[in-house]
């Protein structure tokens, strides 16, 4: 008979429930046994690394037999010379998720709490509640706020902070919601903050922003000793495959993530490919322009369909049908397309579809034509 180990796991782990993530192509086809899907899902670039990136993975193939750098120093020294920092203050992660993990159990655990907000991404409260933290969701922003509807409301997140608040999560922009925050009220949040107070400003999203509305993150970091600032290489560099994210924090921070960062990380195929990704700035821009003129194209479809859609700085949209969304999400599987439904961010009503290709944004916007038709009928 196999034991129940439920009552021998701590106590943080014992009421998670794990992240899920956005259906997999290959999940789908054996489910349902059809072919020619499209996953919109999970916020991934379309067009995929740049050919460089590939490149550079491709070769360091060559040598799977022996450990990649466990500092991965040619990347840092990299990181360190776009953002004009010391090589001491960067962290490399297995993806920026793994930053957050090392933020957690660095500073979080029994007695202490974990701020975030309402309809946040769902790794924070994971990795937090896993230390035995207290979490405290701050309220979002009503759905029928003027400019930010379920974004992040700063006042109600400070009013969340104590003597016992080891961490904020704040995402800038958000997902699930793509809502972002003004650049000055990011400033003034951070002052407002107690300084002993560890601050993550998650930007995975931050090059899809439009100029105007990114923080000079960078400048924030002198002048707030207890920021850090994640990145991802799996959105816009298009490299969600091989898990290479970054922080950015001040050297005593990033000495301690580094303390319980796992050996080796990050693997070869990775680094060489993040490396590789940084000198080629126009599959960036490439990138970028494509996602521009997709959510111009799926946000004015969804209207004509009679939905709202959430403002968004981001690669996605999410849109609130009024009523449960799990049914569309189904009947749109049925068709091959796949979508993330909201559900398990309190948010029901809604579904987050990624900008695709131009071919995979008409597909979507006709499957979603013919199931709200057929819903209907």
């Amino acid at each position: 008979m196999s034991a129940d180990f439920l009552d021998r796991a701590v106590e943080g782990v014992q009421d998670l429930t794990p992240y899920v993530p956005g259906k997999p192509v290959e999940e789908l086809e054996r489910e349902l046994g059809i072919r020619n899907i499209i996953k919109l899902a999970s916020n991934e670039n379309p067009l995929g690394p740049s050919p460089a990136a590939r490149k550079a993975a491709e070769a360091a193939m060559a040598d799977l037999g022996r450990y990649p750098d466990g500092n991965g120093f040619r990347l840092k020294q990299r990181l360190a010379d776009l953002h004009k920092l010391d090589i001491a203050r960067i962290v490399l992660g297995n993806g920026s998720n793994d930053v957050l993990d090392m933020v957690a159990r660095c500073f979080l655990g029994p007695g202490r709490n974990a701020v975030f907000s309402e309809y946040a991404f769902a790794v924070y409260p994971i990795c937090s509640r896993a230390t035995g933290a207290e979490l405290r969701a701050a309220p979002a922003l009503s759905r029928d706020h003027e400019s930010q509807p379920l974004g992040h409301d700063l006042d109600a997140m400070l009013a969340q902070i104590d003597a016992n608040t080891g961490v904020v999560f704040v995402a800038n922009p958000n997902n699930p919601t793509g809502t972002w925050l003004q650049p000055d009220a990011v400033s003034a949040f951070l002052a407002a903050v107690p300084d002993d107070v560890v601050v993550v400003l998650d930007e995975a999203y931050f090059e899809y922003m439009a100029p105007e509305w990114r923080c000079d993150s960078r400048e924030l970091l002198d002048i707030h000793a207890n920021l850090i600032v994640t990145r991802t290489f799996s959105k816009v560099h298009g490299l969600a495959a091989l898990r290479v994210g970054y922080g950015l924090a001040s050297a005593g921070i990033a000495d301690l993530l580094n303390r319980v960062r796992q050996p080796f990380n990050n693997n070869s195929a990775a680094l060489a490919a993040a490396l590789a990704s940084l000198d080629d700035m126009t599959h960036v821009e490439h990138s970028v322009a494509l996602n521009s003129t997709g959510l111009a194209g799926l946000r004015a479809g969804l209207q004509a369909l009679g939905l709202v859609v959430l403002p968004t700085q981001a690669n996605f949209l999410t849109i609130d049908f009024g009523r449960e969304a799990g049914s569309l999400f189904q009947a749109l599987l049925q068709k091959g397309v796949i979508v993330r439904p909201l559900a398990s961010y309190d948010m029901p009503d809604y579904l987050r579809v990624t900008v695709g290709t131009d071919e995979e944004n008409r597909r979507f916007l006709q499957s979603l034509a013919d199931v709200l038709q057929e819903a209907a009928a």
